[in-house]
């Protein structure tokens, strides 16, 4: 039998390939719905302000990563400790149930922010258990040889998702508010029932099962500590994003700046993941193997002025045009970044390392989201993606003097055995 030469060529990362789109777009879709919704609601509703609504965004990124904070550390052991497989799947069946529970309250026409910030929470702690899983088992169906690559693939998945979902659920919900949530429910069965198929996987260490929850927890975190260029690669990202995500407050930008309704909020949405998606295809083919940490750098410093182009501009194609070019620019980093913690992972601690993983782009995102929102509240829309923006760039400069490590770095080197 010959050496595979492309992650797609194999039977068990094809599956997983489609779990991860279907419970991408599954999950961006819905999320997206779900913030236009929120918004509409305490306009219409409530009868709040532009600013007191985008408030009530930022709050919605914290009841999102409250489950993720609190909850990070249990999933990754559980990743390590019971099959991956399985916990995935459970995870999207229940996702499954909260895209139901919107439908009907949707058709019910319950236009309430306490109801939609309860599945919002729930949706939060699904994701805290689907996220190590998912994460643990990629690395485990391809050899590590062709593991940068497959990244790549992953994040042409999760980019795609990212740009089918908000684009087509926009349109879903102009023609009917409950539609999302029925094609949310549709796409993690068919999540589930991909992870389901994945064959042959390695079994759980029994030393996973006899170790301590809590020492297991403890030595995840020890591990990212102590492999400091990975240490620095995350936070960088984390800090970045969570002060120039302009994600949050994409609402009101098509709402009351830009006014092109749900529809464009979709395509904004989309136009991120589409420069994203379009660089992860270029990376799937080509992979970076040189000079690795000065182009992390370079790409965050990328995203942060793209942030700043997108909170000024006043024209819609110009702000997809920045949207675009900030995803680019966001997947590199995003390459680097994961391509680092999978070939410098040990299986044992893959789980609870991807958890951690997990949990600084949660942070970054959810935060990133509580922050625009409060800061939104004090500068406005604009003020808070262009402060966000500077804060991105500022952010950068600091890490490249902070950690050296990142400078410094060539290439991308294994440091477990498959």
């Amino acid at each position: 039998m010959s050496t595979p030469t492309s992650p797609l060529q194999i039977a068990n990362y094809r599956k997983f390939w489609l779990a991860r789109f279907s419970a991408m777009l599954a999950s961006t879709g819905m999320v997206v719905i779900i913030g236009y919704q929120l918004y509409d609601v305490a306009r219409s509703e409530y009868g709040m302000s532009i600013t007191q609504a985008s408030f009530q965004l930022g709050l919605l990124g914290l009841a999102q990563f409250l489950p993720v904070f609190l909850l990070t550390p249990v999933a990754g052991v559980v990743a390590d400790r019971f099959d991956r497989r399985k916990v995935a799947a459970l995870a999207a069946l229940l996702d499954v149930c909260v895209a139901l529970g919107l439908g009907v309250t949707t058709e019910l026409q319950v236009r309430s922010l306490p109801v939609l910030f309860g599945f919002a929470v729930l949706h939060g702690v699904v994701r805290v258990f689907i996220s190590p899983s998912m994460g643990a088992i990629a690395p485990n169906v391809v050899p590590a040889s062709l593991i940068p690559r497959a990244i790549a693939f992953n994040s042409i998945a999760m980019q795609a998702g990212m740009i089918i979902g908000p684009a087509v659920y926009g349109f879903l919900f102009a023609s009917d508010r409950a539609l999302p949530y029925w094609t949310t429910a549709g796409m993690q069965v068919v999540a589930a029932l991909s992870i389901f198929a994945i064959n042959n996987l390695p079994q759980v260490h029994r030393d996973a099962r006899k170790a301590h929850p809590v020492r297991q927890i403890i030595d995840g975190f020890h591990f990212v500590w102590k492999e400091r260029f990975l240490l620095g690669c995350i936070t960088l990202d984390l800090f970045a994003v969570l002060l120039g995500g302009a994600t949050a407050l994409m609402p009101v930008f098509a709402r009351d700046i830009l006014h092109v309704g749900p529809e464009g909020l979709g395509q904004m949405r989309a136009a991120a993941a589409l420069g994203a998606a379009t660089v992860a295809l270029w990376l799937s083919f080509r992979p970076l193997d040189r000079n690795v940490g000065v182009k992390m750098l370079v790409a965050v410093g990328a995203y942060g002025v793209m942030t700043v182009g997108f909170g000024v501009s006043r024209v819609f194609l110009l702000s997809l045009g920045c949207l675009a070019l900030l995803g680019a620019a966001d997947m590199i980093s995003v390459f680097i970044r994961s391509s680092l913690v999978q070939l410098r992972t040990p299986d044992d601690v893959r789980g609870r390392v991807s958890a951690i993983s997990g949990l600084a782009i949660s942070a970054s995102n959810e935060l990133g989201e509580m922050q625009s929102g409060i800061a939104a509240a004090l500068l406005g829309a604009t003020g808070a993606v262009v402060f966000g923006g500077a804060g991105a760039i500022v952010v950068t400069v600091i890490w490249a003097w902070l950690f050296p490590e990142i400078r410094r770095a060539r290439k991308f080197e294994a440091s477990w055995e498959h």
